[in-house]
């Protein structure tokens, strides 16, 4: 079967822009595997700190991992609240 170079265009991007999506997610995976577990190690996880998962995932990788490393439990919900990443009420 022939098909138009128009469709093999299209379709061609369609399989790169699935690719490169898969990456993506796989490596926001990882990262939330990571924050999951070290959180885990240093803290335990309850309700408020669960809630710091994704913040902390999506934030640039020098920030996130210094906050982890260097802060206790209630300096990380004080500096997570100062962004704006929890509620006052939640800690």
């Amino acid at each position: 079967m022939i098909l138009s170079p128009a469709y093999e265009k299209s379709r061609t991007q369609a399989i790169v822009e699935g690719v490169l999506k898969g990456q993506e997610q796989g490596s926001l995976d990882e990262r939330k595997f990571y924050v999951n577990n070290l959180m885990k190690l240093r803290f335990g996880i309850d309700e408020a700190l669960s809630q710091l998962i994704d913040p902390l995932v999506h934030m640039p990788h020098e920030e996130s991992l210094r906050l982890l490393m260097h802060c206790s439990r209630e300096e990380l919900l004080a500096q997570m609240n100062e962004k704006g990443e929890i509620s006052p009420k939640t800690h």
